[in-house]
């Protein structure tokens, strides 16, 4: 970890936290079900075979929750709301109960609208799914846009396609490839319509959560430089270029369902900002004829492409490597690509996964990458906020509980909350910042 001082950012620059509804929420018995429930009620499913039934039990202890917000110092929460839960009665109680204390803490609430956790009964290879979402994003807004101001549409759309269509390693756990393509244009056209659905709400500030890093080719070899350029349209570009340019990269529009010319121009709703998830580059070459796993998530051979290890540097507990320069040149290379396009950036996930309460791997990675992010800033790049993940060690998909995000350690047996090292870090870099 660096000695020198943290560079100080910005007045009025936002510094928050992160969680998502189905990874913390428990409570599944009091709502509708998820594709998430029908898919780790699968045995072999999720690794150690657990489920999210209760998780952390936020649902009912997030007034807990909230005073260790509070504590922390942090301006905004950013939390995802359960479609599953909203469609359930009483279900946007909750929420009204949660966006309640959070104020009442002086903290600003940034809720995310899709979180993976689709209702069991709809699916993104269906467009009426988009116009669904919608009609959800507008009953979600009618009760809570009075003391929501800051909205987020969807989370990493570009996993939940790779993940759960085209690999099968995650809900809905289908095994489609490149035949999932259809999802990733059916989340796009619900994003840009739940854009035009805040707006109509009178939503004062709308954007989208989208997962990215810098694809670097395993060598200057042709083939190699390929699979990379296709891995980084499939994973950057795909999401980032219809959202930000109204256009998909080149030989894509006519894989996609429907009249993609249209459907493209509401799905290039200006936003208010655009929100970067950032973990770690991706080494890519020519595909090697051999299944593969990447961090976790297994490789068919049959992809074209293949991920190769970053050698010479640290890997968090999950595998992933760690490169805080990564964060610079990414964002630098989306100024750069964007331009005037690109609305203000939030980054609006940054973690990592590392045991134990001392968790001085996790400051060190955060100093780090925050210091990258203000050398973005220093280069030009306009961010306006920084959210780490997550608040809370959680139900981490089909990980189950074996990998720990969170600045504030769960026992998940007694459901327990104790504040790790990276909590009292954090918080005393917030009030440097001050």
């Amino acid at each position: 970890m660096a000695t020198d001082p943290m560079p100080q950012f910005p007045p009025g620059f936002l510094w928050g936290v992160s969680t998502s509804a189905h990874q913390i929420e428990g409570a599944a018995d009091e709502r509708a079900p998820s594709v998430w429930d029908a898919f780790t009620a699968e045995p072999g499913r999720v690794k150690d075979g657990s489920t999210a039934a209760v998780a952390c039990d936020h649902y009912h202890r997030h007034r807990e929750d909230v005073a260790l917000l509070a504590g922390l110092g942090v301006d905004a929460y950013r939390f995802s709301i359960s479609w599953p839960r909203v469609a359930s009665p009483g279900g946007l109680d909750f929420y009204d109960r949660l966006v309640d204390d959070l104020g009442a803490a002086g903290v600003r609430p940034v809720p995310t609208l899709f979180h993976w956790d689709l209702p069991v009964d709809l699916d993104w290879l269906e467009r009426d799914t988009a116009h669904r979402f919608a009609d959800h994003v507008t009953t979600v807004a009618d009760r809570l846009g009075d003391r929501v101001h800051q909205w987020i549409t969807l989370n990493e759309p570009a996993e939940h396609t790779l993940l759960g269509h085209a690999l099968g390693v995650h809900a809905p756990g289908k095994r489609l490839l490149f035949d999932a393509l259809p999802a990733a244009h059916h989340q796009l056209l619900a994003h840009g319509l739940a854009v035009r659905a805040l707006r109509a709400s009178g939503a004062a500030s709308a954007g989208i959560a989208n997962s990215h890093g810098p694809t670097w080719p395993a060598s200057p070899a042709e083939p190699d430089r390929e699979a990379a350029d296709l891995y980084d349209v499939l994973l950057n570009r795909l999401f980032a270029d219809p959202v930000l340019l109204g256009t998909y990269p080149e030989g894509l529009a006519e894989l996609m369902p429907g009249d993609v010319e249209a459907d493209l121009k509401v799905i290039a709703e200006p936003l208010d900002f655009y929100g970067v998830n950032y973990y770690a580059p991706t080494k890519v070459g020519a595909p090697q004829g051999t299944d593969d796993e990447f961090g976790g998530v297994p490789l068919p051979a049959e992809l074209p492409f293949s991920v190769r290890p970053i050698e010479g540097v640290p890997v968090t507990d999950f595998g992933w490597p760690v490169v805080p320069q990564a964060l610079t040149e990414l964002l630098t290379a989306f100024h750069d690509r964007y331009g005037a396009r690109l609305p203000p950036v939030v980054i609006t996930e940054n973690g990592c996964s590392y045991e134990g309460v001392d968790d001085q791997d996790r400051i060190a990675y955060l100093d780090a990458h925050i210091r990258a992010l203000h050398a973005a800033m220093d280069a030009g790049v306009d961010v306006r906020g920084y959210f780490v993940w997550s608040l809370l060690d959680n139900f981490e998909w089909a990980e189950g509980y074996a990998r720990r995000f969170g600045l504030v350690h769960v026992d998940h047996t007694t459901q327990r909350r104790t504040p790790k090292a990276s909590y009292t870090w954090f918080r005393e870099l917030l009030r440097d910042q001050r």
